[in-house]
């Protein structure tokens, strides 16, 4: 599903930290509101994003996967150095629908974890 090859040659130490909260955001997001949704594993071709986001695959629905592979690919095609965070952004590159989606996830996942006691894991993915 997701071909980034070249767009992962500019991957940062920043970058990949984001393609990590970016994947667990919407596991999180995708577990608590879409438990009645058929989930499958999400299809990763490239080696080093595998890498990057750790052996243990992602169980989405079909939703939730188009979110997370939009965003994995707008993350790695930020022009910016040093890349802001998205919501801080000049640029909007978030296809329509999608910016609103994204906000959503983030904001329930984070304070799923806040509320379920996982502050420390709010401190290692942002500090």
């Amino acid at each position: 599903m997701i071909h980034m090859s070249k767009l992962f040659e500019k991957l940062d130490q920043k970058k990949a930290r984001d393609l990590r909260v970016l994947s667990d955001f919407i596991a999180i997001f995708c577990g608590e509101k879409h438990r009645a949704e058929p989930r499958s594993i999400f299809p990763i071709k490239d080696d080093r994003v595998r890498e990057t986001l750790g052996e243990d695959p992602s169980l989405l629905c079909q939703e939730c996967q188009r979110l997370l592979n939009h965003g994995m690919s707008k993350l790695l095609q930020c022009t910016y150095d040093p890349k802001p965070m998205c919501k801080k952004c000049q640029t909007h590159c978030y296809a329509p629908g999608y910016r609103e989606k994204i906000r959503k996830v983030m904001k329930f996942s984070g304070l799923y974890l806040i509320r379920h006691g996982r502050i420390g894991f709010i401190l290692h993915y942002f500090f």
